[in-house]
Formats: structure tokens, C-alpha cells, sequence
């Protein structure tokens, strides 16, 4: 990615077909704050099929739909204080006219105290069936079904991108620059291009009545609400969805109890053990905690982003102290320790086949993970040494390039 200018990559996602691929990255520059996505052809020989400005960096990005995406832009208003809008990209350019929109405007938050919309994800919701034209105010069970694919150039502009209702999700912060609170808003079906009808005149002549009786809030006519907020009292790391998208799992590092910001550039010291948060995306509650059993040692100001990924029986997580985590979701249980030599910045199950999982270390390899049935299964050679045991009885192996493979003990 050194062609497209980027001092290195730090985040990808595929889209729900599987048929192009999202790689966000951080441009050269020793204090820079931008970044970039690129978005992948799988289909035809991992063309780079379109690039889309991402500031600041570690917005990431995320997949709307199966064709768009979303991005972010900071715009600093003045002193500590900042706009973050969110992005609707088309994944290709529009070669065909000059006139058809490629990119839509979705949202301008207001920012306090030096913080700024990071770490962006997308929730598919269920769309209730009923006979009123109300919306609950309180987000529905979200589903893991799959959209039904349409040709999205063929596609109406008036019709919407998509059937369902989505939580958009993000980190963000009311105290201090550090993301400490959980961000939800929620996203009604729409057209991507909305028909242009300006108001007519008797419209125009009451929307003027209505101003001189209730005049407007200077920040509200600009910037859109968030919806809910959560606070976490500690700096997050990483987020992740459960398969159903009815969970939210956040890697958080706490601060102290008690402890009062009174400086928001000088945000309080964090933990080295790092919390695993389920917020209910039905109730918008925190339901649960796992165990405190990995780690990391940065500061605030270098800390690392340590990426996790859920499956339907598992959660999976990354660490500094040189291991990836393993936990049972339903009853918080650390089952494996997966050893690197060095920071394990990210991990992924196989959402095809749960019984694999993938590790990503800086110690500059890829280790692919599989149970012990499934290493029977594949009829694998036996691992000459174990990873580092949790509990006893047997659950993941690792199966290297070579077809060397690792045991672990785990619960």
C-alpha cells in the first residue's frame, strides 16, 4: 500500500458477499491524522476499484450495504472543540455521468474537550412488522440474515439502500480526548439520492412563523443528536459484534474509581488489564463483563488498538503481553491462551466455520487456530508442543503453513 502513499494498514472488513474487500490505512507523516480507505475487487484480480478520504484515521470505516460505505472527515471549529461527519460512499466511481452522486452526507456530530467520532460500526436491525406507521424509540432485536442481493447500478435511486433499520456505532467522549463512551444512532431506511423538492410558499412562510415563535437551537439546527451514549470509565480499545448483531462487546483498559477529569488533555492513567463490556443492543444496558485476564501496557497517549471478534459459543481477543484470549460467551470462562512473540494486535474467527480463528501479531505473522476435532477432521499431523493451558480438556490446535500444529488445554 506504499504506492498509495500510506505509512501502514490497520484495518479491514469484507463486505457481506464476500466480493470486495475495505482496507483502511494512515497516510505518511509523522503527526498526521488522515487516512484513507480502499476498496478491493475480489472478483477481478484485487483491482483497486476506488479510494476514500478517512479523517481522523482510526474512524476505520465501515460496510452500510453491500455496495456502500461509510467514512468520516473532522472539521476543527475552534478551541478543543470539533465536527465529525459521517460519510455514505458508493464503492466504485461513476464513470458513466458526471451527474450521478456517488457520496451522501449522513451525519455532523458537535465534539467537546479535544474528542471526535472514532471506531465506526453498522448494526442491522429487525424491522418490526406492524399495522401503525410508528417507530419505537427503543432499538429491536437485531438480525444476522442476509441481505437479498440487487444489482445496486440498476437499482431505483428513490428506492431505499436497504430494508432495514441500522445502529450506527462509535466511540466518542464527553470528558477528555480519550474514547470513553459507547455512541448509538439510529439509521431509518433511505434513498440514497433523495428527489430535490424545495418548499413551497406556504410551507416556507410557516417554517418562518414557527422560528420567531421557538428559535431554533444554534447547535441543534447544525449538528445531529446521538441517541444514546455509554460510558465505560475507561479508554476503548476495540468493539465488536456478536453474529446477531443483538450484542456489543468493547475491550476497554478502566481508569481509577473516582477518579475527577479535570484537565481533558490529560485524561486519567489506564489499567493494564483490559475489560470485555456486553451492552444489550435491544436495551441499550451493559449486561456483563468477562474476566480480566489479558493485557496491555501502553499509556494512554500510545495506546495500542487491540482488536476482538465474537462467534456464536466464543469471543476472541488480541493482548500486549504477547497471547490472543479465548472465552466462552455464555459463561465468561477463559478457555485459551494463543502465544505469539510479540503484540497481538487483532483476531478473527472463520464466520463459515467457528471451529477456526486467526491471530495477527506484530511479531509479523498470521497463525491459524483450529479445534481438536477439526484438526482430526482434516486429518492434520499431531502438534509436537502445547500452548499455554487455562483448564484442562482439549479445544484448539494451531496448524501452521508448515502443518506443524499447537495444542492447548483449555476448559
Amino acid at each position: 500500500m506504499r504506492d498509495l502513499s500510506w505509512n501502514y494498514t490497520q484495518f479491514s472488513q469484507f463486505n457481506e458477499s464476500d466480493t470486495l474487500l475495505l482496507v483502511s490505512g494512515v497516510h505518511f507523516g509523522t503527526h498526521t491524522a488522515s487516512g484513507e480507505i480502499a476498496v478491493f475487487n475480489l472478483k477481478e484480480g484485487f483491482v483497486l476499484q476506488c479510494r476514500v478520504l478517512n479523517k481522523p484515521y482510526d474512524i476505520f470505516g465501515t460496510w452500510y450495504t453491500d455496495h456502500y460505505l461509510l467514512s468520516g472527515r473532522l472539521f476543527f471549529l475552534g478551541h478543543m472543540i470539533s465536527c465529525s461527519a459521517i460519510w455514505l460512499n458508493k464503492a466504485w466511481q461513476e464513470s458513466e455521468s458526471e451527474k450521478e452522486p456517488i457520496v451522501k452526507p449522513m451525519f455532523k456530530f458537535f465534539n467537546i474537550n479535544a474528542s471526535s467520532v472514532r471506531t465506526i460500526l453498522v448494526a442491522n436491525c429487525e424491522q418490526p412488522s406492524s399495522s401503525g406507521n410508528s417507530v419505537p424509540v427503543v432499538p429491536d432485536p437485531c438480525s444476522s440474515q442476509d441481505d437479498d442481493d440487487t444489482d445496486e447500478d440498476s437499482a431505483d435511486l428513490d428506492s431505499p439502500l436497504d430494508p432495514r433499520e441500522k445502529l450506527l456505532i462509535f466511540t466518542t467522549g464527553t470528558l477528555t480526548y480519550a474514547p470513553h463512551q459507547v455512541g448509538f444512532k439510529r439509521i431509518e431506511p433511505f434513498p440514497f439520492a433523495n428527489p430535490e423538492e424545495p418548499p413551497t410558499l406556504l410551507q416556507r412562510i410557516a417554517q418562518r412563523e414557527e422560528e420567531r415563535r421557538y428559535p431554533p437551537d444554534p447547535y441543534g439546527q447544525y449538528f445531529d443528536d446521538i441517541d444514546h451514549l455509554v460510558d465505560l470509565h475507561g479508554h476503548i480499545i476495540g468493539m465488536g459484534l456478536s453474529p446477531d448483531h443483538r450484542f456489543l462487546y468493547v475491550n476497554s483498559r478502566p481508569w481509577p474509581k473516582g477518579y475527577v477529569i479535570e484537565e481533558p488533555l490529560a485524561p486519567p492513567p489506564i489499567a493494564q488489564e483490559i475489560d470485555i463490556h456486553v451492552i444489550d443492543l435491544t436495551t441499550m444496558k451493559e449486561v456483563g463483563k468477562l474476566f480480566r485476564s489479558h493485557r496491555a501496557y501502553t499509556p494512554n497517549d500510545e495506546c495500542f488498538f487491540i482488536f476482538l471478534d465474537v462467534s456464536d459459543q466464543y469471543v476472541a481477543s488480541g493482548a500486549e503481553d504477547k497471547k490472543g484470549y479465548l472465552w466462552d460467551r455464555h459463561y465468561s470462562a477463559c478457555l485459551a491462551t494463543l502465544p505469539h512473540s510479540d503484540v497481538v494486535n487483532a483476531v478473527a474467527f472463520n464466520p463459515k466455520d467457528p471451529q477456526m480463528l486467526v491471530t495477527a501479531s506484530d511479531d509479523f505473522s498470521l497463525k491459524v487456530w483450529r479445534s481438536r476435532a477439526k484438526v482430526r477432521e482434516l486429518q492434520l499431523p499431531p502438534g509436537d508442543y502445547h500452548m499455554e493451558q487455562a483448564e484442562p480438556s482439549k479445544f484448539f490446535d494451531r496448524a501452521g503453513p508448515s502443518g506443524s500444529s499447537k495444542g492447548c488445554d483449555t476448559a
